[in-house]
């Protein structure tokens, strides 16, 4: 186990001060231990950084506070590609999953997105092991309470960071500094009109800290979010419920797992009644949501049971998944009733429930509100515009889940270890990887409320499926350093059989196969690669034939990439096409001193915008809210002649 002392014994110990202050230095430290934390100090140490990760408490590391499960429609995206960047949730996934679904399939393979029930108990304890095995991290427990700052080195020069002082009065120095605290700055929990102050239930919030960072003149705000009840499963009657079986064949989260062959649990589906609405209408005023107790801006598309009762109220009934926290708790998480109600209102809503008559609440329900930074304050690495080396990651910048805060956390500790290093900064772009569209999503337009990544968020969902982020990402990966020999083996292994694969549909014809494989051929005798274009054909049907052909098992995934690329082919062609001219705007390139003021035809409200923002790119501007194209094609003409032209020929 690597907890760093900060100790000594022997000779070396009687020389020191007794009153000089306890100092460590580091490359980079890591202030929280949570999704995106782990993520960050773990890429960090395996780019072979001095790191070490700061949290409140160790025992906690990487705790699953809300629903045990990672994935789901679009988030199963950014967890795939944190895996093919080398990260560490998709592995972590595979190995205490303890129900895999694929969701979407009725629907085509863009927006097929795996999501995995997780043993609770079990990711964090797996968690804590992988972190420890990790020789450059070390981990401490201690609460930070103020970041050390250097003033500028000259004028109009940014700050930079210099370190951390934890509250017990040691010092980290480091030459960058990630912050990934969650919910726990300024944390306030709320459960009807009982207000009390935490991270996380039960947890101290860290209130210290979150004082300090706020007079570093950035913008700020306050969010919420919340969980609902937890019951005893002893006390549900499961007969009387809707079973949920996983996937007899399940999709894994890394491109590591060959296959997941564990048995898998149920989930069971509820349905609210008439009763249920009843008793939170008569309530909702009782509601910290309502009474205006909470002043924190909550999820839109998470919203709490009574806030689907006040905005929905002609809809007769809402799902509810009851959702096993793990093999050895009776713990039940009921999703979709997320909830800050009083107590009693929450005991009677969920004894209206068919099925939950006498099930017995182990935890109440409650909202927590927050301190979360404008995520206009930041570049594309995640680094704070105005004081250098400090790096923010998570629900900090508006985001709400494991996965959007997991994928920040990954691509902050690559670009502050980048710094130390004195690399460039890293970015993935919005043509390759949903991770490239969150981050250019906050730092263009903010988040006024928790922001959720959805497949509609991209503008090239068919390019960015889940089955081609290696293909995207893992040679990123592999040359920052981050995706070491084993993944990238199984990624060269893959594209090997991709390309023998492919050759064999271009040169079989379907007419010689009918008999082995029961392909139907007709009169033209296509190619397979032709026959596979068409909508009735599947290339299951060739699995074995493949197999056989080239004398070894199949990497999981890589039919289906295939069948995609060939059946989607004109779509895929056209989307390249978008691509390139996304990328011809991405490159021009807007510098950080661009004055906008003067410039004839800028309206007041663009020129606002973009002082605010200070986009990198004229494609990062065309971006922002309320800059017009007219906007950006003044801006364009700058960019292209320069300032010192002519009002006329702006206009």
């Amino acid at each position: 186990m690597q907890l760093e002392s900060f100790g000594e014994i022997g000779p070396a110990a009687k020389s020191r001060q007794v009153n000089a202050p306890v100092r460590k230095r580091y490359d980079v430290v890591v202030v929280g231990a949570g999704h995106a934390g782990c993520e960050a100090a773990r890429a960090c140490g395996r780019l072979g950084l001095n790191t070490a990760m700061v949290t409140m408490n160790i025992d906690l590391i990487a705790q699953m506070s809300c629903n045990p499960a990672i994935g789901g429609i679009a988030k199963g995206h950014l967890v795939r590609e944190i895996d093919a960047l080398g990260g560490v949730m998709g592995e972590l996934t595979d190995a205490v999953g303890i129900q895999f679904r694929l969701l979407n399939t009725s629907r085509g393979p863009a927006v097929w997105s795996p999501r995995a029930q997780c043993d609770k108990k079990q990711y964090r304890v797996r968690m804590r092991e992988w972190v420890e095995r990790e020789p450059n991290l070390r981990i401490l427990q201690a609460e930070v309470a103020e970041l050390m700052i250097r003033p500028p080195a000259a004028h109009g020069a940014p700050r930079s960071i210099e370190g951390v002082r934890l509250r017990d009065g040691r010092e980290l120095l480091a030459g960058a500094i990630i912050i990934t605290t969650g919910t726990f700055l300024n944390g306030l929990a709320h459960v009807g009109d009982t207000k009390y102050g935490c991270g996380r239930n039960g947890e101290a919030p860290s209130n210290v800290l979150g004082d300090q960072l706020r007079k570093l003149d950035l913008a700020w705000t306050r969010l919420k979010t919340g969980t609902p009840p937890r019951l005893d499963g002893r006390t549900i009657h499961w007969d009387q419920l809707e079973p949920q079986p996983g996937d007899k064949d399940p999709t894994p989260f890394s491109f590591l797992t060959r296959r997941i062959e564990r048995e898998q649990i149920f989930c069971h589906l509820a349905y609210t009644t008439d009763e249920t609405h009843r008793i939170l209408s008569e309530s909702v005023a009782r509601s910290p949501l309502y009474s205006g107790q909470i002043e924190g801006v909550g999820p839109r598309y998470c919203p709490s049971i009574e806030d689907k009762i006040v905005k929905f109220p002609d809809k007769k009934r809402h799902q509810i998944f009851l959702e096993p926290e793990g093999l050895d708790t009776h713990e039940v998480y009921v999703n979709g009733m997320s909830t800050s109600m009083p107590i009693d209102v929450q005991v009677a809503m969920i004894a209206s429930v068919p099925g939950l008559e006498d099930a017995e609440m182990i935890r109440p329900g409650y909202a927590i509100e927050y301190d979360a930074i404008d995520p206009r304050e930041l570049t594309h690495g995640l680094e704070v515009k105005s004081v250098g080396g400090l790096f923010l990651a998570g629900q900090i910048n508006g985001t709400s889940g494991y996965e959007e805060a997991g994928c920040q956390g990954l691509i902050a500790g690559l670009n502050a270890a980048g710094r130390v290093l004195g690399r460039s900064e890293f970015q993935i772009g919005r043509n390759e990887g949903y991770t490239g569209i969150l981050i250019d999503d906050l730092i263009s337009k903010g988040a006024d409320e928790p922001y959720r990544m959805f497949t509609s968020r991209a503008e090239f969902r068919l390019h960015l499926r889940i089955d081609n982020a290696d293909e995207r990402l893992t040679p990123l990966g592999r040359e920052l350093g981050l995706v070491g020999n084993d993944r990238w083996a199984a990624f060269e292994r893959k594209q090997s059989q991709k390309q023998g694969i492919l050759a064999l549909l271009e040169k079989n014809r379907t007419a010689a196969l009918v008999t082995e494989t029961g392909v139907t051929s007709s009169e033209d005798n296509p190619t397979l690669a032709i026959w596979l274009r068409r909508p009735e054909s599947s290339i299951g049907q060739l699995q074995r034939w493949v197999e056989g052909q080239l004398g070894e098992e199949l990497v999981h995934g890589v039919l289906a990439t295939i069948e995609t690329e060939l059946k989607y082919s004109g779509y895929l062609a056209q989307q390249r096409r978008q691509v390139t001219r996304l990328e011809n705007s991405e490159g021009r390139v807007i510098p950080a001193d661009f004055v906008y003021t003067g410039i004839p035809g800028l309206s007041t409200e663009a020129r606002q915008k973009l002082e605010r923002v200070r986009p990198e790119t004229l494609g990062q501007a065309n971006r922002i809210p309320g800059v017009t194209p007219a906007a950006i094609a003044i801006l364009d003409v700058y960019l292209t002649l320069g300032t010192k032209i002519t009002e006329d020929l702006a206009i």
